[in-house]
């Protein structure tokens, strides 16, 4: 993965109204990369953000849910954008625990790199949601 090719990917977003475009790609344990982008719904809450994309897209593709060893986000807007908080719930069942969650300005100049408990402290298990016996 390049940060040039990561950002170049921003091309690839449907964003119509916000004019906020936003590219990531998940990398799993193996290295495989899986690029996403946010897309826009005239039915505004219908859209998608990059991260879900990326990841989501990915099952497609034969990748393991719970494998990413990485993810890396960039935006139009020069700045850091961080991930909402849906993907962040997204991506605590989608990368390792140690997985490195990379944020990337749009010049490619700053970054900075967060771990999942970071970004989620106890975000929601499957383990959490298993129904159990009495």
């Amino acid at each position: 993965m390049t940060k040039e090719l990561l950002k170049e990917k921003l091309n690839y977003s449907y964003s119509p109204f916000s004019k906020v475009r936003v590219a990531a790609v998940a990398i799993d344990k193996n290295g495989n990369e899986y690029y996403g982008v946010n897309c826009e719904n005239a039915a505004y809450p219908s859209g998608l953000c990059a991260e879900r994309s990326a990841l989501f897209g990915s099952v497609v593709h034969g990748a393991e849910v719970g494998t990413f060893k990485e993810l890396h986000i960039i935006s139009n807007l020069n700045k850091v954008l961080y991930p909402c908080g849906a993907c962040r719930q997204v991506m605590s069942q989608f990368l390792l625990s140690n997985a490195k969650i990379i944020l990337h300005s749009t010049d490619l100049k700053q970054e900075l790199t967060f771990t999942m408990e970071e970004l989620l402290p106890s975000g929601v298990k499957e383990e959490d949601i298993i129904a159990k016996e009495i």
